[in-house]
């Protein structure tokens, strides 16, 4: 039960740390290449930006969803790369359908798996909520000063 809890934690660690500078790669993206989109100006920019942090946000919980699937084959918990992916999936989407189950030895590591799913996608729809908040601030000056440009 130990090194299932060490395990647990190194993953939790290394998925929080992954998320974490995912959601800052993406905002440094969009300070530095936002003014490209015109995403202040325009409702397709708008769309654009929002797109890519969606798109951004799969990428970065893809990563993480990957590495407890990576765990899963590197303990011996699983022993096919396929389904090492699918419980993987399955657990960090707090789906769990159980069609594929982990020997007693490693279901607590699954379990916090899911746990730790749950917030980061949490945290992920508060990012997108925040972007999406920040745009409408920025169209809101945009009218409110004038600064249409067709």
């Amino acid at each position: 039960m130990i090194v299932n809890l060490a395990l647990a934690t190194v993953m939790v660690g290394l998925t929080v740390t992954l998320h974490f500078f995912g959601l800052l790669g993406l905002l440094w993206v969009l300070r530095g290449k936002g003014h490209h989109l015109r995403a202040h100006v325009s409702w397709v920019g708008q769309g654009a930006a929002i797109l890519f942090v969606v798109i951004g946000l799969v990428a970065v919980i893809t990563a993480e969803i990957w590495l407890y699937a990576a765990a899963y084959i590197a303990v011996g918990a699983l022993h096919d790369f396929e389904a090492a992916l699918y419980f993987s999936t399955a657990s960090f989407t707090t789906l769990g359908y159980g069609d594929v189950v982990l020997d007693q030895r490693w279901r607590l590591l699954g379990a916090i798996e899911g746990a730790n799913g749950l917030l980061l996608f949490g945290w992920s729809t508060a990012f997108l909520i925040s972007v999406t908040g920040r745009m409408r601030i920025l169209e809101h000056d945009w009218l409110e000063h004038g600064e249409h440009r067709p």
